[in-house]
């Protein structure tokens, strides 16, 4: 496997983490948000094919990577494509859009992703429904309102692994 593409974007790392812009102090629909959100997630946890870890991220496998395929831990770097959307379907974000994939470490990004990509395999495609106390919790990020679900399209699609890292299940 071929890591050019890990030099090309080392000074991306300082991007990689998805910052907000302050929190939204507009708490009248602080409640009625929060209350979506777990319903949302709760009628979610029964659709099929979705599994509900502790932490109550959500995830359906939607492409199985190959046996033996090799597993990031947090500080890999890992190169995927995605694509961010609100439940009502609202896109966000999308690597696939502008055709080039996003380069990160599972450390560096919002708490579910980096639960998530330390679980998937190089080749997995994922369908993940981040609870907003593992997205962005209370804070407005851009367009995401404040306790928001996130669902991403998640594709790991390589991963170079960091010198002294520990990562299990590397292939």
């Amino acid at each position: 496997m071929r890591f050019g593409w890990v030099s090309a974007v080392a000074a991306a790392m300082m991007l990689a983490a998805c910052g907000g812009s302050g929190s939204d102090n507009a708490s009248g629909d602080d409640d009625a948000r929060v209350a979506e959100a777990a319903a949302f997630m709760a009628r979610n946890a029964d659709a099929d094919g979705v599994v509900t870890l502790e932490s109550g991220l959500q995830y359906k496998v939607l492409t199985a990577a190959p046996d033996g395929a090799p597993s990031p831990d947090g500080n890999d770097l890992v190169r995927v494509h995605y694509e961010g959307s609100l439940i009502d379907g609202t896109v966000f974000d999308s690597s696939f859009e502008r055709g080039s994939p996003y380069v990160t470490t599972p450390e560096q990004v919002v708490p579910g992703w980096t639960e998530a990509l330390q679980r998937m395999k190089v080749g997995d495609e994922w369908l993940l429904y981040v609870p907003p106390e593992l997205g962005y919790g209370a804070r407005r990020a851009g367009e995401i309102p404040p306790h928001s679900v996130l669902v991403f399209r998640l594709q790991l699609l390589d991963m170079a692994a960091a010198p002294g890292g520990g990562g299990s299940g590397r292939g």
